[in-house]
């Protein structure tokens, strides 16, 4: 896009890094983004390969029998 008085030149976006907190470059400058490195990219992914990212859900009942279409009424 070409610079207009209603779009300026973008300037560099800085994000913070979703694993260390520290300035990230947002561009396509920086390949890891929205991560500052990629150590920092590889330990978020280890954490979702360890599943410890996970949507809170409430637990079935104890006496709930889920998965056995046989005893399902």
């Amino acid at each position: 896009m070409t610079p207009t008085p209603e779009h300026p030149p973008s300037a560099a976006v800085t994000v913070p890094c979703p694993t260390c907190g520290q300035p990230s470059l947002f561009a396509p400058a920086n390949r890891y983004r929205p991560f500052c490195s990629a150590r920092c990219k590889q330990i978020d992914l280890g954490a979702w390969a360890a599943e410890d990212f996970r949507v809170p859900s409430a637990a079935p009942p104890d006496d709930a029998e889920y998965g056995d279409p046989k005893r399902m009424p």
